[in-house]
């Protein structure tokens, strides 16, 4: 769900998963997170995720909801000053009137939209209310996870620094405090998610064309990259991805 106008600069997306799970059963969820930081409300309490470098997942059970913020880098600094020490790490927030407002929105009257709606409202307010104006650092780190998330030209941090009119050195400070992953990091997961959407969108295509596509030296590069992150090759991902139902 975008984020209204004024919180713009400091939120990329919310996202509101809910959930109910038969009694005695668990849904693994899998991911392959964007590469930037999280503020997240749940019914326990308030976190922080910081920058993720691989594959995770989480096991569901019960019944349950998150409101979460996918954070624009300018955020990332009010919550931690190092976020690369928080490298698939979570540290909770103290932020009760946080909490309570997402809470009662979210086990308020009306249906599943209306009640996003109103979290989303209490959860930007909250952002809007709490949080500095991003200053002109905070909107260069912003404009840097932009050029980098979308654009598929963008190959090596010289092309962002290029792009952004700054140099090799600047990029690698805003990245370090605003993100807490190098940009060259940030490059290789968006070329990552990438390919891994090409596999499943299209599963005939050629490895090999698929890495020199994306920037790869060969296919073995990229069978790597995928393996660390991922756990596993994009011959093995496809074949999970496509694997025939059962019946």
């Amino acid at each position: 769900m975008p984020p209204p106008d004024p919180v713009a600069a400091l939120v990329r997306w919310f996202w509101i998963p809910e959930w109910r799970i038969a009694p005695g059963r668990t849904s693994r969820q899998h991911l392959i997170a964007f590469p930037v930081c999280n503020l997240v409300v749940e019914r326990d309490g308030v976190g922080f995720v910081g920058p993720p470098t691989r594959a995770s997942y989480r096991d569901l059970s019960g019944t349950g909801w998150a409101v979460g913020a996918l954070l624009q880098p300018a955020a990332v600094p009010f919550f931690a000053a190092d976020p690369g020490t928080l490298r698939d790490g979570y540290q909770p927030v103290p932020a009760a009137d946080l909490h309570a407002a997402v809470t009662a929105a979210m086990t308020g009257p009306g249906d599943g939209p209306s009640r996003h709606d109103r979290a989303v409202r209490a959860f930007a307010e909250w952002l809007h209310r709490t949080l500095p104006a991003p200053g002109p650092d905070a909107l260069l780190a912003n404009a840097m996870a932009d050029l980098i998330g979308a654009d598929p030209a963008v190959l090596t941090v010289e092309d962002v620094a290029a792009r952004l009119h700054v140099s090799v050195r600047t990029l690698q400070r805003l990245a370090r405090r605003y993100v807490g992953l190098p940009p060259l990091a940030m490059i290789r997961r968006r070329r990552l998610q990438e390919a891994a959407e090409r596999v499943r969108a299209e599963p005939e295509t050629s490895l090999a064309a698929l890495a020199a596509d994306l920037g790869y030296a060969d296919h073995a590069h990229l069978a790597n990259e995928f393996r660390s992150v991922l756990g596993f090759t994009p011959s093995g991902y496809r074949r999970q991805v496509h694997r025939p139902g059962p019946g």
